[in-house]
């Protein structure tokens, strides 16, 4: 409804240029924007454009065009002009239908399925260690990003690319080997990811040792680095690995199922999913067979060395290495196979890597390879790149003294959520079952909605406390409206709409209804962008707008039964966008706090 309006907008004012001043103006050449708070009106159309055809000053052109609109659309109350802008008002009886018709439709706010299939890959854990808060905000941005996109309508597949071989995950398992005295998950007590990243730790420690002595005997760090006995049984381990040794895959998969299972919990704490996992050890092969097709095409060339290289210096690029002359893969060759193996079993139109922004250059060259080699699909490949994060010093202690473990920082979040709603005294009456389901909801949306609230591509800072801050631009403030409305819904014995048309609108409901309207538009520039800040920052306006309107209109005692019957849809309606924008961020909203 509300993008009818615009397009019946755009119609009239291409029909007005024609018919005031015999002139064709293309329909892409008409903006909008909201009217800006200061001024009259809740649609601005800018004039400068049209004033090319008219030939008059923007003030006068805009009266003429407001003039004629108002004559042609029955929707249209009242204008005026300031400046160069057109600022239209909408009749309060436009807003009551959009409410009545369109806003508290289930469907409001998801869109057609448009028949495309998109892959959005995130996590890309390594099983030689626990998840920390980068993972964190990569999981978070990867899942809502998937989710939002699902609501845009395409078909989505969320992948997991785990990180389960090479030379650091044979540091843990010859760590474990030589000092872990057989030590296992049941029989420490510790989540299996704790325990393998315990022993990368261990290996670290010893390793450092090494160094140090053949230092002190007369070798510099680097001869010392490569000489330590440590990293010569690793680097033993991993051929071993390579070559299919039985006892040493057989110990790989043990210590990996470890982890799997602690990695399970994690991801079933933070309220993220997967379709599809891809392993390491399952595609670090695959380059090979397009470095081949890539030298038949005369895109790649070799050294004398016999390494395979790509010349990218037109694209603005170095020359890259993609095989080694030994035959051994890179990095990037991995990612080329994998990158092949994601489009022959999915044939997706685009495919998202949610990786860090230390990787832009990698993901870079990776595209640019692809489209070299012919491959149509690469044209659909995008990099969402996203910014570290950082904690105030001395905030939290994390195990390893260096990062912060996503499993310390998720139950410290939730503690935190304890102590600020009991310092509240709201939970007296809650059963200690739901007590704890709260602090659990209110404490992972603090967390999630904190780190989602930033524009993914900035480096931000969170702060534990602040995030769980009640009154701030948090999520337990737009929590707490959700818990406000559903008390209000609760206390009238609402039980849905009832479409009533009061004779007016107080400017607050308008302005609510109004915010209401824009949910579908949000969505579309947050699936765009790529962007799940779009929607935290939207849930946020919406919850501000919804407590002034609390505030400043009786809902439960309003003296005209109409008037209250239709606050009540409104009311229903703010708590259903909430939870609706809410949810495609992967937090969840109480209907007690």
């Amino acid at each position: 409804m509300a993008k009818s309006i615009q397009e019946l907008l755009i119609e009239k004012t291409v029909e007005a240029v024609h018919v005031l001043y015999g002139s064709e103006i293309p329909a892409s050449q008409i903006s909008f924007q909201e009217t800006r708070k200061e001024f009259e009106g809740q649609i601005t159309i800018v004039v400068f454009p049209v004033t090319r055809f008219s030939k008059k000053s923007p003030e006068v052109t805009g009266n003429e065009i407001g003039t004629y609109l108002q004559e042609q659309i029955a929707d249209i109350a009242a204008f005026n002009v300031i400046k160069g802008f057109l600022n239209l008002s909408l009749s309060d009886s436009y807003w009551i239908s959009l409410l009545n018709n369109t806003i508290v439709n289930e469907q409001f706010g998801v869109y057609e399925k448009n028949g495309k299939k998109l892959m959005v890959e995130y996590s890309s854990p390594n099983t030689n260690k626990p998840l920390h808060l980068g993972h964190i905000r990569n999981n978070l941005l990867g899942y809502s990003v998937a989710e939002i996109l699902k609501a845009y309508g395409y078909d989505v597949i969320k992948a997991n690319l785990v990180n389960d071989r090479g030379i650091h995950i044979c540091k843990s398992m010859l760590a474990w080997q030589k000092y872990g005295n057989g030590e296992t998950p049941a029989s420490s007590g510790l989540k299996g990811d704790h325990l393998v990243g315990k022993y990368y730790v261990v290996f670290d420690k010893e390793y450092k040792k090494e160094i140090d002595a053949l230092k002190q005997e007369g070798q510099t760090e680097e001869e010392a680095k490569k000489n330590a006995p440590l990293i010569k049984e690793a680097q033993t381990m991993l051929q071993q690995w390579e070559a299919g040794d039985e006892a040493v895959i057989d110990l790989w998969k043990t210590m990996n199922g470890w982890v799997y299972a602690g990695f399970e919990k994690t991801y079933k704490q933070l309220g993220v999913d997967f379709d599809k996992f891809y392993y390491e050890s399952e595609t670090y092969l695959l380059g090979k067979d397009i470095i081949q097709e890539g030298l038949e095409k005369g895109v790649f060339f070799k050294k004398e060395d016999n390494s395979v290289w790509i010349d990218m210096t037109d694209e603005g690029l170095d020359e890259k290495l993609v095989l080694r002359g030994d035959g051994t893969s890179v990095y990037i060759t991995q990612d080329l196979g994998t990158a092949q193996l994601k489009y022959d079993e999915f044939q997706m139109d685009e495919s998202i890597y949610v990786v860090g922004n230390e990787q832009d250059y990698h993901f870079k060259v990776l595209f640019a390879i692809l489209k070299k080699l012919g491959k149509s699909w690469a044209n659909g490949l995008y990099h969402l790149s996203y910014g570290m994060v950082d904690l105030p010093s001395g905030k939290m202690k994390s195990r390893e003294g260096t990062v912060v473990d996503a499993d310390d920082l998720m139950a410290e979040m939730v503690e935190t959520a304890k102590e600020r709603t009991e310092e509240l005294g709201k939970t007296a009456d809650f059963a200690e079952e739901d007590k704890q389901v709260l602090y659990q909801t209110i404490g992972m949306g603090a967390l999630k909605y904190f780190l989602l609230k930033v524009d993914p591509k900035k480096r931000l800072l969170f702060d534990p406390n602040e995030s769980v801050d009640f009154q701030g631009h948090t999520g337990p403030f737009v929590q707490y409206t959700h818990a406000r409305i559903k008390s209000v819904l609760r206390k009238a014995d609402y039980n849905g709409s009832r479409t009533v048309q009061p004779a007016s609108l107080s400017v607050y409901e308008r302005d609510l209804i109004q915010a209401l309207g824009n949910f579908p538009a949000v969505i579309e520039v947050a699936a765009r962008e790529f962007s799940p800040a779009q929607l935290a920052n939207y849930a946020y306006e919406l919850a501000k707008l919804y407590n002034k309107f609390y505030h400043e209109e009786s809902i439960l005692k309003a003296e005209d039964e109409g008037v209250k019957a239709f606050r009540l849809d409104l009311s229903a309606a703010a708590a259903k966008v909430i939870a609706k924008s809410m949810n495609l961020l992967g937090i969840d909203v109480p209907e007690r706090m």
